[in-house]
């Protein structure tokens, strides 16, 4: 896909850099120079500009690309107007940046096609990491349901994945699991990389560092915490 981010700060330049790694063409804009000149390399193209000036604005490819993402953070007046005029201009696809709940409600009169909350999705996961009482990636689902990447506690290691039965004791069920496995390169340099493995294996154990990926609900999770402790 082709995105077209406005506003390259932290957020939006890890966010164009994500994409582009992902395989997407990214085109970017943002008022200052030396932002633009730190990301040009990695994009498309790069535009330094006043999105919040219609004929500037109008100097952008904005029918060309698939989603317009306005990544403007602190500068709640400009990523509001920048909106206004992306609408004015007929653009379908637009993804805004929301710093608080207020600017999030503006942006939700322009019936924009996604709001991203980056700072309190960030601060849920932490949230949720406290809360779980253990070192974990977490990614909400629902309110309840999440899908969870931890290291496997030493408890477990010795142990038949198939005599864990996360899913019989916490409703856990078992999506994946990595492995720490040795690889050669290009000039026959061994070094470990992730690698995912079958834990239906007949006999398979759990060894020290292997990574679970499940999925279920965080009262599971705390459950199984629990019981270990």
């Amino acid at each position: 896909m082709r995105y077209l981010i406005i506003g390259l700060g932290i957020y939006g330049a890890n966010l164009a850099r994500d994409l582009v790694a992902q395989g997407h063409e990214v085109i970017g804009a943002d008022t200052s120079r030396t932002t633009i000149d730190a990301i040009k390399d990695y994009i498309t193209t790069a535009y330094v500009l006043d999105t919040t000036e219609e004929t500037a604005l109008g100097v952008l490819p904005l029918r060309n690309v698939d989603v317009v993402i306005v990544a403007i953070g602190e500068n709640f007046g400009a990523s509001v107007k920048t909106v206004a005029l992306l609408k004015k201009a007929g653009v379908k696809t637009i993804y805004a940046r929301a710093i608080d709940p207020l600017h999030e409600s503006i942006l939700q009169s322009f019936n924009v096609a996604r709001i991203l909350r980056p700072e309190q999705r960030a601060a849920i996961d932490l949230t949720h990491e406290m809360a779980l009482g253990a070192e974990v990636e977490s990614l909400a689902v629902n309110d309840e349901n999440f899908i969870l990447k931890f290291q496997a506690p030493k408890f477990f290691v010795g142990l038949q994945y198939s005599d864990l039965e996360l899913e019989r004791n916490y409703g856990l069920k078992l999506v994946a699991v990595t492995r720490q496995m040795p690889k050669t390169n290009v000039l026959g340099v061994a070094h470990l990389v992730p690698t995912i493995i079958d834990p239906t294996v007949p006999k398979q154990a759990v060894t020290e560092g292997d990574v679970l990926v499940v999925f279920g609900p965080v009262k599971g999770f705390r459950s199984m915490y629990r019981h270990l402790e």
